[in-house]
Formats: C-alpha cells, structure tokens, sequence
C-alpha cells in the first residue's frame, strides 16, 4: 500500500481533519493533500511526526515507514532472547509477588506469554495453557460459561475493551474477528443493569462450591522502542473479598 493510503487510513481512524493534522504537524493542509495523493514524499522526520500526532502504534509506524519506502525502525524481539532478559526478569518478579492472586502476562491478542502457579491452576480448569487465547476460553469454552456466574456482564466489559484496542492499533483481524465471537457468544441481549453500576465489576466464578469475586488491573511496559514489547500487557487480578482472599491463600499453599 502507498504511504498516502496508510496516512490517510490513519488520519480517518483518528478522526482528524487534513487542516487539524497540519496544525498540529506544523505543515499546510494542503502538504498533508499533497501526501496523501502522492504528489509529495514524506522526509523520515515527516513520517515519525504524523504518527506522533496520530498516536501510531509502533507496528504500525513500521508499515508507514516502509510504505513511504524507508526501511522500518522497531524491531520485535523475542523474549527468549538474551537482550530481554531485564524484561523476563520484571515479568516474572511482577508474576510471582503477586501470588497468592492470579496474574497473567498477555500479547497484543490475547494470547497467554506466562502466568503465575495461582493462574495455572486456575486455568487448569478451563483446559488452558500457555500460548492459549483468552478471546477464545471466553468465547468458546463451555467450562466458563459454566463458572462464571455473570458471564454475560464481563463479556460486554471485554467486548468493550476490545474495540478500544481495535481502534487503538488499527484494523487487526484477530481483534475483529474475537469482537465478533464475544459478540455471538454474548447474543443479542447481554447483560441488563439496573440502577447506578458500582465502581468495580469483579468476575464472579463458582468452581463447584468455591466462589471466587476477582477484579483486575492491566499494566504495560512505558517508553518501549520494541514491537512486542509495546503489546505486552500484564493483568493482576485482585480478591473483591475475604472469603475470596482465604479461598486464593489456600489454593496457593495447597
């Protein structure tokens, strides 16, 4: 794809007009026209600029790169590999403090990179592993229709979450194409809630007499200059209650 197609498909999914990109690039509209019929060659400065103001993804600043015929500037490493290893660390140091509570590292789709024991054996149940989808376990999975009481609650809360990311990175199929299986899976209804929502939806799981209420938080790694790195995100899940919390604490000593 030329890069007048690229930019334009991101000036469109942010939004943003031709005259507001050149403002705040500190070039004409008529540039900004200009690149995007072809009629102008962006400077490699040029390129890094309107991605910074249309909040690129790094992925995605490497197509642009190459679509405007530059080589791209991010690479994506593995975590296997030995200049990661302060990545891997940190991983891991966040994963195992924050037992006995469930934690998860993820990639840009969704896919399990790592978990702690509390994790593991939690998604022991549900047949998952490592390099597993959670989209898919939510969507596909009758074992988590079945624990989890207020399924329908917490499929709309990911649903949501997910066409932030959809449009946070660009048209991902894989994103697509989970909305879309969260969203027949969810039905046409969903979850009805009266009255004013609490501050917290917590995941309420029943696993044969054991109740679990977690809710969550997603960090990500700041300041990134690696593809990979940039999509990984790390979920810790916390106890809404005690018996969940006594629950948690015994499981992890068990």
């Amino acid at each position: 794809m030329e890069f007048g197609s690229v930019l334009k498909e991101w000036r469109q999914l942010r939004r943003v007009s031709q005259l507001d990109l050149g403002l705040s690039a500190g070039v004409s509209s008529r540039h900004i026209s200009f690149m995007e019929t072809g009629r102008s060659r962006p400077s490699r400065g040029m390129v890094f600029r309107l991605c910074e103001e249309l909040d690129v993804p790094v992925a995605q600043r490497n197509r642009m790169l190459l679509a405007a015929g530059m080589s791209p500037a991010y690479a994506e490493r593995d975590l296997s590999e030995e200049e990661m290893a302060p990545v891997r660390e940190a991983v891991q140091w966040m994963l195992t403090r924050h037992e006995p509570y469930p934690a998860v590292a993820l990639d840009r789709h969704w896919r399990l990179v790592d978990m702690n024991v509390v994790s593991t054996r939690l998604m022991a149940g549900f047949g998952v592993s490592i390099g597993d989808s959670m989209i898919d376990m939510m969507a596909d999975t009758a074992a988590v229709r079945q624990a989890l009481v207020n399924y329908d609650e917490i499929v709309e809360h990911l649903i949501a979450r997910l066409r932030v990311e959809y449009t946070h990175f660009g048209h991902d199929p894989v994103l697509e194409q989970g909305i879309a299986k969260l969203e027949t899976a969810l039905g046409s209804e969903g979850a009805v809630q009266d009255g004013i929502r609490p501050a917290i939806i917590p995941a309420v799981y029943d696993f044969g007499g054991m109740r679990l209420s977690l809710f969550s938080t997603i960090s990500q790694f700041g300041s990134t200059e690696d593809v990979a790195l940039s999509e990984l995100k790390i979920e810790m899940m916390f106890p809404a209650d005690t018996a969940t919390r006594l629950a948690l604490e015994a499981l992890a000593t068990a």
